[in-house]
């Protein structure tokens, strides 16, 4: 009977640790030994982003409280603490803090989906919009024209050693917490799609920083991580959707 609380608490124990080491992180890798061009966005792809992500997967269990309003009202408290950090200038606990409301709020849109084909349909159109955003769209305007009103937006992961950054946009955060919410709600492949959606962020991120351009867009990666390891539950959900909509119509 004491297992289950034990495990929450564990949990919640290794969220607010890993919360505190990515504050930490962000706040002094600019003072951490500079490393060579090619290790350095190796560093981030395989251990900062994973890091960022992996607060998403410990938060879990918050789906499952019973009054989904409450993410988004802590969504809310999040984004404001994020506001009141980066005028504070603590801009590495506003960059968790950013990217906390963005999980949470992310978490909280499962709610809204009673079916998982429905998610499933979202994971299939969401692409090529990011895709045109990306090439011809806002995305576009807002990185090349608006820099500044990017960087206040996205969620910054530091380079080691530099300055600079790499940048991921809001909506990238909010459908992998939307997607792995969706895997732990209907009972998907958690774990692979946790890792199989880090790895095809990481490495869109690897892509932008060794063909050097200005952004591509994440979504893609985001949505086959979630697709790929599920199709055939997903599949196999949508005929029984299928047949549940024939058996009420008959």
């Amino acid at each position: 009977m004491t297992r289950a609380p034990a495990r929450a608490r564990a949990r919640a124990l290794a969220l607010a640790g890993l919360l505190a080491v990515l504050i930490a992180y962000s706040a002094l890798a600019e003072q951490l030994p500079e490393i060579r061009d090619r290790a350095d966005i190796l560093v981030i792809a395989l251990l900062v982003v994973p890091a960022f992500m992996a607060t998403i997967w410990l938060a879990l269990p918050l789906i499952r409280i019973g009054r989904p309003h409450l993410l988004i009202v802590a969504a809310l408290l999040a984004a404001t603490v994020c506001v009141a950090l980066e005028l504070s200038g603590v801009d590495s606990a506003a960059n968790v803090a950013k990217f906390v409301a963005l999980g949470l709020a992310g978490l909280w849109f499962v709610a809204l989906f009673e079916e998982l084909w429905w998610v499933a349909l979202v994971a299939v159109i969401v692409p090529w919009m990011d895709v045109w955003s990306v090439a011809f769209g806002p995305t576009r305007y807002v990185v090349e024209e608006q820099p500044g009103f990017f960087d206040e937006i996205s969620v910054a992961f530091a380079v080691p050693g530099e300055s600079s950054t790499a940048n991921l946009g809001p909506p990238d955060v909010i459908f992998f917490a939307l997607f792995l919410a969706t895997a732990a709600r209907f009972q998907l492949r958690v774990a692979w799609t946790w890792l199989a959606m880090t790895a095809l962020l990481a490495f869109t991120l690897v892509l932008v920083w060794e063909w050097n351009v200005f952004g591509l867009p994440a979504l893609p990666a985001v949505c086959l991580g979630f697709l790929l390891p599920n199709a055939d539950l997903i599949w196999r959900h949508v005929g029984n959707a299928r047949r549940r909509h024939r058996a009420s119509a008959s």
